[in-house]
């Protein structure tokens, strides 16, 4: 199969998006954006490519005998056990790594080596359990769900034990940036798909078969292009770089097609974009590179409150009185987060008035940009907050009545799409 891939090099995820040969999104893969930006974008087109090859499991399925739903279950199923043998293997090298850096230690405790293969065996027995069916995870990035649980181990094993934490949680430090740049903990489709089939008692035979056929096709990549906040670092050559002002107008016609008012909240900066009836853009506005009102900002507040970034949102949305905010400033954020909690205001208040306070700036670049449009639609990582949802919808409808507002499920990748389609565009060109 030719494809065409789109990579977005943000500041916190690298996101990639394939395009089939009839242009249709076959797959998509998003890993944390990380020093080494070639092993970012090989990371994040390599979880692509497995979605791509899900995609065409399904698509085998489908031409079969099969019901849909049961074609649909079976393919799921799979992927969720698939996951299990990636996320066991990531585990694997962790393992390694681990034990590599506490060989270097000059000085340890003599209980370390010991309390380290007790953390590794139970994060390891409960893998299962972990990618169980029905089972609920907070993140799907190794580094957050290993971290989470190696740490919550660590700090019970130094309580048990009296051996230093801050060692156990240094090791953990090392290592996982070793585990990140590593393609071995990815893994190969073929090897963790074997494994997840051999774990499936009552997989239909059809499964195996459209497993083994799609293994053996051949992803002939045609084209390419990048984008993003780290574009300018990204290892491709000049001309096939395009940006994000340019991929998300783009991307966003493409999932919305009646889209002409865009914004994009990033990890480091928001786009204000107007777009016209083909997604070519028409004005725009960005902030400057200060963090504030952007996703790093969120990141910020998760530190001081020592929360996962995928918890503020739902916290506050709990709140009844958001509190006014004076400053988005990320220099500020913790000594005024702090102030605000010992004058006894409640933690969802606090948060509900910091993203209000975030939209608040969006808005004023939507207006400099020329204002909202019908349809609108809001792109970027924290699309996937509700708080921030909930306060964009208020301010738009007080501030210009009733609108559409599009917001996806994979708004995520909007930047990537717009570049796939870009390099769509780009390989029509030269084949022609």
């Amino acid at each position: 199969m030719r494809y065409t891939v789109g990579i977005d090099l943000g500041s916190t995820t690298t996101k990639a998006v394939v395009l089939g040969e009839h242009g249709a999104v076959m797959g998509r893969g998003i890993t944390n954006s990380r020093s080494n930006y070639d092993v970012a974008c090989q990371v994040a087109l390599g979880e692509a490519l497995i979605n791509t090859r899900f995609s065409l499991v399904a698509g085998e399925l489908a031409h079969g005998s099969l019901p849909a739903d049961r074609a649909t279950a079976l393919v799921a199923d799979l992927e969720r056990r698939f996951r299990g043998e990636q996320y066991r293997a990531q585990l694997a090298v962790l393992s390694k790594e681990l034990r590599r850096f506490l060989g270097r230690l000059l000085t340890k405790p003599a209980n370390t080596a010991a309390i380290v293969d007790r953390i590794l065996a139970k994060m390891e027995g409960e893998v299962d359990a972990l990618y169980g069916a029905g089972a609920r995870r907070k993140s799907d990035f190794f580094r957050d769900l290993a971290g989470s649980r190696y740490l919550g181990l660590a700090e019970r094993e130094a309580r048990a034990t009296g051996a230093p934490f801050d060692l156990l949680a240094g090791l953990f430090d090392k290592a996982i940036l070793d585990v990140e740049n590593s393609a071995e903990a990815a893994g190969r489709f073929e090897d963790h798909a074997r494994l997840a089939l051999a774990s499936m008692s009552d997989a239909d035979p059809a499964l195996a078969d459209a497993v083994d056929r799609v293994t053996r096709v051949r992803l002939e990549q045609v084209g390419s292009v990048g984008t993003g906040y780290g574009r300018a670092r990204l290892p491709f050559p000049e001309g096939q770089i395009r940006s994000e002002i340019l991929c998300h107008g783009l991307g966003a016609h493409a999932m919305f097609p009646r889209t002409r008012t865009v914004l994009d909240i990033g990890g480091q900066d928001t786009k204000a974009i107007q777009v016209d009836d083909q997604g070519i853009v028409t004005a725009f506005q960005m902030n400057d590179r200060c963090a504030a009102g952007c996703g790093r900002y969120l990141g910020y507040i998760a530190d001081e409150m020592s929360l996962g970034l995928h918890e503020l949102g739902p916290i506050a949305s709990q709140s009844t009185t958001p509190v006014r905010i004076n400053s988005t400033c990320t220099v500020f954020a913790g000594a005024e987060l702090r102030e605000r909690l010992s004058l006894g205001e409640k933690r969802e208040d606090i948060l509900a008035g910091l993203h209000r306070a975030i939209v608040l700036r969006a808005m004023s670049l939507l207006a400099r940009s020329g204002g909202v449009r019908s349809e609108f639609t809001f792109t970027g990582g924290v699309a996937k907050n509700q708080a921030a949802v909930s306060a964009l919808r208020a301010l738009i409808a007080e501030n210009y009545g009733d609108m559409t507002v599009n917001i996806s499920d994979d708004s995520i990748y909007t930047g990537a799409l717009g570049a796939a389609l870009f390099a769509r565009r780009d390989a029509a060109r030269s084949a022609a």
